[in-house]
């Protein structure tokens, strides 16, 4: 007869892996399955951008205060340096996307209980250098000096 029988420190890691995402995580795809649906409902391109443009300030205001600055800055900065990118919502957070595909996006710290916020960009950007290059950066402040970079990363990015 085979023993099953498993000691607590084998059984803990099997247990977090069968228990697969966090509360987190699940809630970003439940949000994301809600932002599908609602987008499907939506008709013409002013449309969808005028209610993109209502989800992203909506999801803006459900932020604390410190990621709420960051977020609503960075969204004045992405509309003034890329205005043909269309605002909206992704997993809960504001994103901004050329058609359907997203280019980039604003990850609030507090959304997983992380140190920082998080300015990140999709395969749809033309950041490309060589064969490495980032796609996504910590946002802890916003200086002149850190909005000029990331103008400059936007700008790039949407080619």
């Amino acid at each position: 007869m085979k023993d099953t029988t498993k000691t607590a420190k084998r059984a803990s890691p099997a247990r977090k892996k069968a228990g697969g995402f966090s509360d987190f995580e699940k809630a970003a795809m439940k949000e994301r399955a809600e932002e599908l649906k609602a987008e499907s409902r939506r008709g013409s391109k002013a449309d969808k951008d005028a209610a993109g443009e209502r989800d992203v300030l909506a999801a803006l205001a459900a932020m604390p205060k410190a990621d709420r600055v960051i977020g609503e800055r960075l969204h004045a900065l992405v509309k003034a340096t890329a205005p043909d990118l269309s605002p909206k919502t992704w997993y809960g957070m504001p994103a901004y996307a050329r058609g359907e595909k997203v280019v980039c996006f604003f990850q609030a710290a507090g959304k997983f209980k992380v140190r920082y916020s998080t300015l990140g960009f999709s395969d749809q950007a033309k950041l490309d250098e060589g064969d490495l290059w980032p796609t996504s950066f910590a946002v802890k402040a916003l200086t002149p000096a850190t909005e000029a970079r990331i103008a400059a990363l936007v700008k790039k990015a949407v080619g």
